[in-house]
């Protein structure tokens, strides 16, 4: 299997994670800001690096049925969000393979 190596992000805005400061993603990334996880404020961002998918699952959220993931940093194990892999409703299919992170589990790395 190998050794899996953090990927560093070279941005001028770059999100972490709060517990070890690994590099998640760009500011650049973000979609949208109107998002709510369960601490809080959330970002939808398009890319995310340094992370771990767990298995799928249906959740029932407030713009109705999806299929979703969470994601963990690679480093420490902490859950930072989720991944959409399928969106039930039509209006909501534009989220399917985008990522939430939740604005308490993040840091500014720089």
């Amino acid at each position: 299997m190998g050794l899996a190596y953090n990927i560093y992000l070279n941005d001028s805005r770059i999100y972490g994670c709060k517990v070890c400061n690994t590099h998640l993603s760009n500011y650049t990334d973000i979609i949208s800001r109107q998002f709510r996880g369960q601490h809080g404020k959330a970002y939808l961002f398009d890319k995310v690096v340094n992370v771990t998918e767990s298995k799928p699952e249906n959740r029932s959220m407030t713009t109705g049925e999806h299929t979703v993931r969470d994601i963990h940093c690679r480093h420490c194990g902490t859950c930072v969000g989720w991944k959409y892999d399928h969106a039930y409703e039509e209006s909501e299919k534009y989220k399917e393979g985008k990522y939430i992170l939740e604005v308490e589990l993040l840091v500014h790395v720089k």
